[in-house]
């Protein structure tokens, strides 16, 4: 006898069924499945609107990892008591009011439908007081009908969401442990924090305080929730370019992470997740980073609110640009631009003052017409590159300048003392002693002037005899058609044979060997997915980081002090000279303490 699997739902009995309005409280059920995932949605949630009221403190008071029960306190500008049942109505807002303010939003929160969506999966109160009023006004759903009813509180707003989905067995089952569910809280209220300095933040958990963020400088807010070594290492950052403007920290390749869990990105005081903006930074490490580490960073865009739109998902994460391709190239030249400054002229985090900054900045932005940006830096003729030597040790000396006119407080990298095991240079400076892997370091110096050298000249293109014809979909067709200007600034000459093949007539000569239809293919889907193409630098880069190799100075090859003291000037010179190519570093700085420590001198 043949069984069928049981179906979901009874076909002759949905067939039956008319069509029906659901009823209000089912509608704000079903839209918490989306609004309130857990217990840090909630909390998301709530801070979102002390942030948005002008709160300057904020308390977050946890129990049962916000199972149980949360609340949220802020001395904002709180509500109005006729007013209360409005905020826990559905799509009721005070933020916007018509499809104009939709389009230039200025707040965090907008849509309207947070209060109401906990409201319907938690045993929900709300109490606020304004500046003028009397007393403070209290609303809760605990007995059915929302009633308001006087109360004791100071200025500000105080919402209270207790057990939460006990309406909805289901969905608690899907909940983790207590730990885990307070982790993504913390981590929830650590995001906020970061982007809103000037605020002070508390948490509590069961009555224990976990973090306590004073007001002061993003710098001090950065240092407190990222960490000492992270602003340590960090590189601070500010550029700006017609409507865009970013700053913040980019962490040093060196202190890259096997992880990706300290990697956060604001667009206007906003916490997102965008493909666009990853992509660009990634892109900007990308030959910097050693294997499959992760850098570290907090970066703040600012940018028109009418170039973006927030309005893209409930969680309000994701954004959607007007112009992704120009945020992209902003995004990756600025972040590329921190990383490239020159051994010893970066800046480091913790020797700039610290100045206050009040977010959201981008409120009091004034904004200039949109620049227009490339998809790609300009590449250079590889034939003139390949036709001079490079780099040799012959070119070094002519940059060497003895220790003995100068001492070793006259440059960051210091002087030579001597070559070790033909690998090692050492050397002194003012801190101390100075390691560096010499061929690690001539490798970079090598490389960043072949990519100089390719940059400097017009992209040499090579037309391939025969056309490599691929079969493609709609969509590649499509993009092929819309990006052909863009494909021959790339080196790349695509033309639509029929709806379902395009023809590669084209390549840059120094990918000439490669797979022609992989290789447009990949290039199209990177213009597609991120409004520029990754790709061809990646293989030209990889194709200089080979003959960078095999150029630089070898181990074991005997140097003299002025060689070695010409190799240091030129490392001070070079962009990224604290990385090689594959991203190990070049050099390392043992202190005269440190020094000092390890022969227990002084102790």
């Amino acid at each position: 006898m043949t069984t069928h699997p049981a179906s979901l739902t009874d076909t002759s009995t949905l067939l039956r069924a008319p069509i029906r309005a659901l009823p209000d409280q089912l509608i704000s059920q079903i839209a918490a499945g989306e609004v309130v995932e857990r217990p840090a949605s909630v909390v998301k949630e709530l801070l979102e609107n002390a942030l948005d009221a002008g709160a300057t403190e904020i308390q977050m008071r946890l129990d049962a990892g916000g199972v149980k029960r949360i609340a949220i306190t802020d001395n904002g500008r709180g509500i109005d008591a006729e007013q209360l049942p409005l905020a826990l109505m559905r799509h009721a807002t005070s933020k916007i009011a018509s499809l104009d303010d939709l389009e230039q939003v200025r707040t965090l929160g907008f849509r309207g439908e947070a209060l109401a969506s906990i409201a319907s999966v938690a045993q929900f109160s709300l109490t606020s007081r304004t500046a003028d009023a009397a007393h403070a006004s209290s609303i809760s759903n605990l007995h059915g009908d929302l009633q308001i009813t006087p109360a004791a509180g100071a200025t500000g707003t105080t919402v209270e969401a207790s057990e939460l989905y006990y309406n909805t067995p289901a969905r608690r089952k899907f909940l983790k442990t207590e730990q885990t569910e307070l982790g993504h809280c913390q981590d929830v209220a650590a995001r906020i924090a970061l982007a809103h300095p000037q605020v002070a933040f508390s948490l509590h958990h069961h009555g224990r305080v976990l973090s306590h963020w004073q007001a002061g400088s993003l710098h001090q807010r950065a240092q407190a929730i990222l960490g000492e070594e992270f602003m340590q290492h960090a590189r601070a950052l500010e550029q700006s370019a017609g409507p865009l403007q970013l700053q913040g920290f980019a962490g040093a390749p060196a202190a890259a992470r096997g992880r990706a869990d300290q990697q956060y990105f604001y667009v206007n005081g906003r916490f997102v997740r965008d493909k666009v903006l990853s992509h660009a930074v990634r892109a900007a490490y990308e030959d910097v980073l050693h294997g499959d580490r992760y850098p570290a960073y907090a970066l703040f865009l600012t940018i028109d609110p009418r170039l973006v739109d927030v309005n893209v998902h409930p969680s309000k994460v994701e954004v959607r640009f007007r112009d992704s391709r120009a945020v992209h190239q902003f995004v990756f030249h600025a972040v590329q631009a921190a990383l490239a400054q020159a051994t010893g002229d970066a800046t480091p985090v913790h020797a700039l003052q610290p100045a206050p900054v009040n977010y959201p900045a981008w409120q009091q932005t004034s904004f200039a017409a949109p620049t227009h940006q490339g998809v790609a830096q300009r590449t250079a003729d590889y034939v003139a590159m390949f036709a001079q030597q490079p780099a040799s040790m012959a070119a070094l000396n002519e940059t060497s300048a003895p220790a003995t006119q100068e001492g070793p407080q006259a440059h960051f990298l210091g002087y030579a003392l001597a070559q070790l095991h033909g690998i090692y240079i050492l050397a002194q400076n003012a801190h101390g002693l100075i390691v560096v892997d010499m061929h690690a370091a001539h490798e970079r110096i090598v490389y960043e002037k072949l990519k100089q050298a390719l940059a400097d000249h017009a992209m040499p293109v090579q037309s391939l005899l025969i056309p490599v014809t691929f079969a493609a979909d709609a969509k590649e067709v499509g993009i092929a058609e819309e990006n052909r200007a863009t494909l021959q600034q790339l080196g790349f000459d695509i033309g639509v044979v029929s709806p379902t093949a395009l023809a590669v007539r084209a390549v840059p000569a120094l990918l000439a060997q490669a797979d022609a239809a992989a290789l447009a293919r990949a290039v199209l889907r990177d213009l597609h997915d991120y409004g520029g193409s990754r790709v061809l630098t990646q293989h030209q880069h990889e194709l200089l980081g080979t003959l960078a190799c095999h150029s630089a100075v070898r181990a074991n090859r005997k140097l003299t002090l002025d060689e070695m003291n010409a190799l240091l000037r030129q490392m001070e010179t070079t962009e990224r000279a604290d990385q090689c190519n594959h991203g190990r570093p070049t050099w390392r700085q043992l202190s005269i303490a440190e020094l000092d420590k390890l022969f227990m001198r002084g102790q």
